[in-house]
């Protein structure tokens, strides 16, 4: 046999577990989608089963406590020039966080764009108004708790209220300031040009804006769950 045909014959991989780590060896894709994003997705889905078990668990104290739930118009609102606004920080907050998802989404296309100074900035953005998010929510839990709200008492109503409140928002707000440190971390090596030096990929900026958009979606159930309902 000619080396011509040696040489254009098809090279048999190994099957079996031994195929298994040859296949992790290289490093290899499934589906074309690469890792770092599929890592992504996994670890989104395992949360938003969590906030879902959250969610429905809030539902159900609610509907069978035999107290009388506070009325959330009341107790989040803010006084304004003497008048009671209800709701009106966290209609701010909730503002902050969708022109947060609009910030990101721009990053994400000028990241692809290779633009380095534009997606910086607009990461950098996304993070500040994160903060100012979080910023918000520590005001509004200073506010509820100067007021007597804890997790085993509230003297608006029902004490399972405080303890629903600080466990949602709380495990949100946590989710929200990773995320702010994670954007920094990736708008600076964005700036210093870390990525040009690993081939310009920037796939890193959209898996940064998936997990970001993910806490932007989850505090929309939030809201009308929690604040609407």
């Amino acid at each position: 046999m000619s080396e011509a045909a040696i040489e254009g014959s098809p090279t048999l991989e190994p099957g079996g577990a031994e195929g298994v780590v040859h296949d992790f060896s290289r490093d290899k894709q499934v589906f074309g989608l690469p890792w770092g994003k599929a890592m992504m997705w996994i670890f989104l889905l395992s949360d938003t089963f969590i906030f879902s078990c959250f969610l429905v668990s809030y539902m159900k104290v609610r509907i069978t406590t035999t107290d009388p739930w506070p009325n959330p118009s009341e107790v989040f609102g803010l006084t304004v020039f003497g008048v009671s606004v209800p709701l009106l920080l966290i209609a701010i907050m909730t503002f902050i966080l969708i022109t947060s998802s609009g910030t990101m989404a721009l990053a994400v296309n000028y990241g692809y764009r290779r633009d380095r100074s534009r997606t910086f900035w607009l990461m950098v953005a996304t993070a500040v108004l994160g903060a100012s998010f979080v910023g918000m929510q520590a005001f509004e839990w200073s506010k509820l708790i100067s007021e007597g709200v804890r997790p085993w008492e509230n003297p608006f109503g029902a004490a399972q209220f405080g303890s629903s409140f600080f466990m949602i928002t709380g495990f949100h707000g946590m989710h929200v300031s990773a995320g702010v440190i994670y954007l920094l971390i990736v708008a600076n090596r964005v700036r210093n040009g870390f990525y040009e030096k690993r081939g310009g990929n920037y796939e890193i900026v959209e898996i940064a804006g998936l997990y970001w958009h993910f806490v932007d979606l989850v505090w929309v159930f939030i809201f009308a769950f929690f604040y609407l309902w």
